[in-house]
């Protein structure tokens, strides 16, 4: 096989040791192997970086395990080229793993450049997406604080899930605010607690909470919950303005991709912390989607195909397109991706018919992060057919073939 680095090292990382294997290619192309073990503590980290610079190795190839490469990464930096890959491409052989034989198994397919490399983004987007991935967490934790407020809703005899759309929203909150002070139940003051479209249903509002059980423990847990749903409101909304900032530079950017329909400016922040704004890294725009996990899986055995599910990759991006596609599929104003949703949709049904929207919004973004075009598809504004197709009638027909110019007279007719 072709060796295309002729000196680099494979580090099997672990949480408090790792160990390293220089391969040194000689005259006649057999390698030569150096191997060490260091510490994950910082100044052994710092010999290890000595010791690579020292013996003129100039890459270096290591499994992304877990969180525990990134400190590696971050004394490597700068000093050497370090390639991160997962560990499923450079897996060795069952029954034959030790840590030693591990990192000389990785430098041997890195010399022979076999190792798929994973994208690591630049370090300004490096830290975006930390923080962005943090506002994900936040929002889930939000999410699941919600619902035990729900729940204590339910167990105390209170329907107001039922009847509001938003169980924490401001008439929610204020209603629910009133019942934990302990007062005896108001008719009258629950009802000027009722804003916006709920007065439409004021009787339904008060009917959910009348003859409420609310005991001293759901009290409790209902105020908790209450000014812990508020801590991550606050938590979310610095995350964003953080976000904001950090993304100031590149703002242009952020302000292009929310031509396109169902990108707001929250998601373009979002979907550029995880990209970056280099699309160079990527081969091409199938590339770019398959990185997102919005590219259909490949597995055929024996001439047989089996699943084509969309892979696992793109956790936190994917989210993201997709809740994109489902804003863009509801637009009444912008109807490009609707109409192919609802073409999709008939033939395919609705969660495939989103996933494909979501892909062909990355297949948009890697174009327009590319050229720098605002989003303008070649076929934008051709026609784009409704979901389902009307049938062909004689009359129809005929109408049809007379407006593209054909003479449809019966031979012998003299009409």
């Amino acid at each position: 096989m072709k060796i295309v680095r002729p000196t680099c090292c494979g580090i099997d990382v672990h949480k408090s040791v790792l160990v390293a294997t220089i391969a040194s290619t000689g005259t006649y192309g057999s390698a030569a192997y150096e191997q060490r073990s260091f510490s994950t503590l910082n100044p052994d980290l710092v010999r290890l970086r000595d010791w690579l610079v020292e013996r003129g190795c100039p890459d270096v190839c290591m499994e992304s395990t877990g969180k525990y490469w990134i400190p590696v990464f971050n004394v490597l930096e700068g000093h050497v080229r370090v390639v991160v890959t997962h560990p499923k491409y450079v897996r060795a052989i069952k029954g034959k793993k030790t840590d030693k034989k591990d990192s000389r198994w990785i430098a041997d397919l890195f010399r022979h450049d076999l190792v798929r490399t994973s994208f690591i983004p630049p370090r300004e987007f490096r830290e975006c997406r930390e923080i962005a991935r943090y506002r994900w967490k936040l929002v889930c934790m939000r999410s699941s604080e919600k619902n035990r407020y729900q729940n204590c809703m339910t167990v105390s005899n209170i329907g107001l899930g039922s009847v509001l759309s938003d169980c924490t929203g401001v008439t929610a909150r204020a209603i629910m605010a009133d019942i934990a002070s302990g007062e005896p139940f108001d008719e009258g003051r629950i009802r000027s607690l009722i804003r916006g479209r709920a007065r439409a249903k004021a009787d339904q509002v008060v009917d959910s909470v009348r003859d409420c059980r609310v005991d001293d423990a759901q009290r409790f847990k209902i105020a908790q919950a209450t000014d812990h749903i508020g801590i991550l409101d606050s938590m979310v909304a610095a995350c964003e303005a953080e976000l904001r900032e950090r993304l100031g530079p590149h703002w242009g950017a952020v302000e292009l991709l929310c031509t396109i329909p169902g990108v707001s400016e929250l998601s373009a922040m979002l979907i550029l912390s995880e990209t970056g704004v280099d699309m160079s890294v990527f081969e091409d725009a199938d590339h770019f989607a398959s990185w997102a996990g919005l590219a259909p899986g490949c597995n055929e055995s024996a001439g047989k195909k089996k699943s084509s599910r969309v892979t696992k990759a793109g956790q936190y991006l994917k989210p993201v397109l997709t809740q994109c596609a489902l804003a863009a599929s509801k637009s009444k104003s912008e109807d490009y991706f609707a109409g192919k949703f609802r073409r999709i949709k008939a033939r395919r049904g609705h969660k495939r018919a989103i996933v494909a929207v979501a892909r062909m919004m990355a297949v948009c973004i890697w174009h327009m992060l590319s050229t720098g075009e605002v989003f303008s598809p070649s076929d934008l504004d051709g026609p784009v057919r409704a979901a389902g197709r009307p049938a062909l009638t004689e009359q129809s027909a005929l109408e049809l073939l007379r407006g593209m110019g054909y003479d449809i007279t019966a031979p012998g007719d003299d009409a």
